[in-house]
């Protein structure tokens, strides 16, 4: 019995897992999935890899996620999940690689600059 251990991250989000053959458990932060992700959006969003491939009740997943918001963190255990089903069998890659699913988002929060009140935004102007 194999178990396969990765990573994926979005914004400020890390989420670690451990794959191995199974019914299709999924535990996030010792929590079942439908408890810590509550709504059914964020549920389907870690799904996706194993709907795609076709492997929905063939693996058990153990997730440690911390850091960024909920969506984020849904993410970061999509990006995981998909890179260790890759890591698994090299056949379900383009199907993955189509979907976008082992593409790490690289948009992050652009820090908020001095003389400034946000990273972008500049005070009002006064004309007189």
């Amino acid at each position: 019995m194999e178990v396969t251990n990765t990573i994926g991250r979005r914004k400020t989000a890390v989420a670690r897992i451990y794959l191995k053959p199974g019914t299709g458990n999924i535990t996030v932060n010792k929590r079942p999935l439908d408890q810590y992700f509550k709504t059914e959006v964020l549920r389907i969003i870690v799904n996706q890899p194993f709907t795609v491939t076709e492997k929905l009740a063939t693996y058990d997943v153990m997730v440690n996620v911390q850091g960024g918001g909920i969506t984020g963190q849904a993410e970061a255990v999509r990006l995981a999940i998909s890179r260790a089903l890759c890591e698994i069998d090299l056949e379900m890659r383009p199907a993955l690689k189509k979907e976008g699913f082992l593409t790490r988002d690289p948009r992050m929060v652009e820090r908020k600059k001095y003389g400034r009140r946000k990273a972008r935004r500049r005070f009002q102007f006064s004309k007189r």
